[in-house]
């Protein structure tokens, strides 16, 4: 293997160092520097090839847990990822003055399109996961996400030119420095409202489980003891996605040991339980459709007073876990698949309830902004993230969901509160600290005053429209100039031939 294949494979595993739940993030942006430095003075192919080898280091390692999950989909979708990075260095130039820009508009590029294709996108071991926690992370308050993901690469940009010293770009470190500051003016920030008490409830139990019919009962009841252990006055109760998973009332099953929980059972203990600690509670089911043809997943307020109210059904389905594209061609490889797809929700992300509008962005969804924009700009006091992560291996999608959680919160300068049934739960204050949060399959409650809050913040206004635009701009301005280029080149050379011919 030569050098500049030897520094790739080194770039995408600093790149993958930095994301969660390593979390050593200048790791990353010497990993983006160092393959910034490998692209100069190579053939469009090579630099190809050579960021493919970039991509194949950064994504299996950070995305290996997907293995346990679907052996097969793991090195489909690392090599789909790897590719898209590969076209960054494809279209990044090797000799011209732009070329830092480029790399920046290109990078920023390949991560929105695999945000949101294919499949609704898959925003997993994202650069901004590895941004989050660097003071470059208040920047996302004004243009969200994709402008963590330009800032790194800028950094690396500033980075490789000192280390081969040459001159940084003014220009350069100057938005490098504004973005960050001007996330932190007041005229971003949102306005306070009313303080409220949160529980964030986590039942605890076995990780890395599959979902069984009877199992259903005994997380239900991990739910509720953790929950009747609440002795303090709360306001809000969160119970995690999916841990409400009733059968039909008067259904048995000879091979589970207890009594399956009926629908009825479900509601009433719950609606006790909102009215013995006079809170709002919101809690994660998950059952058939009515017609049987589907599942739904949503989640449902029980105000205070016991009364069953609003509820949100998931909007963003996860691609081979709720639905199953190309279903007749990937069961012929896999027999772990759900027997019938979700059903998609249709409405806003936002509950009512007796403290407000509530946002909600059931698991999957808080890793897209979009559906976080949609909860607070329909006007959501807090984002609730109700989750399920106890059928996952290892804690590496845990750890990047808490990092997406964080994006959220700052985005949308809102509190975030994560429940997850078997961890990692989180509150989350809108600056994006971590205040507390949970290990991984213990029974906890973690409860916290928050303010809730109202207004939006430019990201949410603007979403990714104009880190998109500019980058497309800068992409097809520098591709423009060079067919010029090559444009003028011929010709000069068509000019000498003749010249010379005659």
């Amino acid at each position: 293997m030569n050098k500049t294949r030897t520094l790739s494979v080194l770039a995408g595993l600093l790149i993958a160092a930095g994301l969660p739940p390593w979390g050593w993030w200048p790791l990353t942006i010497a990993g983006l520097a160092l393959w910034f430095h490998v692209l100069n003075q190579l053939t469009p192919h090579t630099r190809f090839g050579r960021s493919l080898l970039v991509g194949v280091a950064w994504f299996f390692p950070s995305t290996v847990w997907m293995a346990d999950l679907t052996p097969v989909g793991w090195p489909v979708a690392a090599a789909a990822f790897s590719v898209m990075v590969a076209l960054v260095g494809w279209i990044t130039p090797s000799d011209r003055v732009y070329r830092g820009a480029v790399f920046c508009g290109a990078l920023a590029l390949a991560e929105l399109i695999r945000w949101n294709w294919p499949f609704g996108g898959v925003p997993i071991s994202t650069l901004p996961m590895a941004g989050v926690n660097t003071p470059l992370a208040s920047s996302v308050r004004l243009l969200g996400s994709p402008i963590l993901v330009v800032l790194l690469a800028l950094a690396a940009v500033i980075l490789a030119d000192l280390v081969t010293r040459r001159r940084a770009s003014l220009a350069a470190v100057g938005i490098l420095a504004a973005l960050p500051l001007a996330g932190l003016l007041p005229w971003v920030a949102t306005t306070e409202g009313d303080t409220v008490r949160v529980a964030v409830v986590q039942g605890g139990g076995p990780q890395n489980t599959r979902a069984d019919l009877c199992q259903n009962r005994q997380v239900f009841e991990r739910h509720m003891e953790a929950s009747q252990l609440i002795s303090e006055p709360v306001d809000l109760v969160l119970w995690p996605e999916d841990v409400v998973h009733p059968a039909a009332d008067g259904a048995t099953s000879d091979r589970c040991p207890d009594p399956l929980l009926g629908r009825s059972e479900a509601t009433d203990r719950i609606a006790r339980l909102a009215d013995r600690l006079d809170a709002v509670v919101v809690t994660g089911w998950f059952e058939p459709s009515a017609d049987g043809d589907s599942n739904l997943n949503y989640s449902l307020v029980t105000d205070s007073s016991g009364v069953t109210g609003d509820r949100y059904d998931k909007v963003q389905l996860v691609p081979f876990g709720e639905f199953v594209p190309l279903r007749g061609f990937i069961e012929r490889f896999s027999s772990e698949l759900p027997a019938r797809d979700a059903r998609e929700g249709t409405e806003p992300a936002v509950v009512d309830s007796e403290l407000g509008p509530l946002g909600v962005s059931i698991s999957w969804e808080v890793f897209f902004d979009h559906r976080a924009r949609d909860a607070i700009g329909n006007g959501g006091l807090v984002l609730l993230n109700p989750t399920n992560g106890s059928s996952y291996w290892l804690t590496i999608v845990q750890s990047q969901q808490i990092a997406s959680s964080q994006l959220r919160a700052i985005e949308t300068d809102r509190w975030v509160l994560q429940a997850a049934p078997t961890g990692f739960s989180a509150i989350i204050d809108p600056s994006g600290e971590v205040i507390s949060r949970t290990g991984v399959s213990e029974q906890q409650r973690l409860i916290e005053t928050i303010n809730l809050r109202e207004g939006r913040t430019p990201a949410v206004v603007l979403g990714a429209w104009p880190v998109l635009i500019a980058s497309l701009g800068i992409v097809a301005f520098a591709h423009l100039d060079s067919l010029t280029q090559e444009i003028a080149r011929r010709s000069r050379a068509r000019k000498r031939a003749r010249a010379q011919n005659r």
